[in-house]
């Protein structure tokens, strides 16, 4: 059986924690910051886990995450 591949879109974007949960960092910074909130700037600082259906699909791109 040959080996699966992983995604090279996901491995760049996602880490997996010891728990299974899906690490990505958080979306909506990339552009148009005079707009949104300071507020909203300051909670989107850092990474954030993915929900259960999310982490689900990025999992299954990445077969050797735990």
């Amino acid at each position: 059986m040959p080996k699966m591949k992983t995604k090279s879109s996901c491995k760049k974007r996602f880490k997996v924690t010891k728990n299974g949960h899906v690490k990505a960092g958080q979306a909506g910074k990339r552009h148009g910051m005079i707009k949104r909130t300071n507020k909203f700037l300051r909670n989107a600082r850092g990474t954030t886990t993915l929900s259960a259906p999310d982490a689900k699909i990025v999992k299954s791109m990445m077969p050797y995450a735990r």
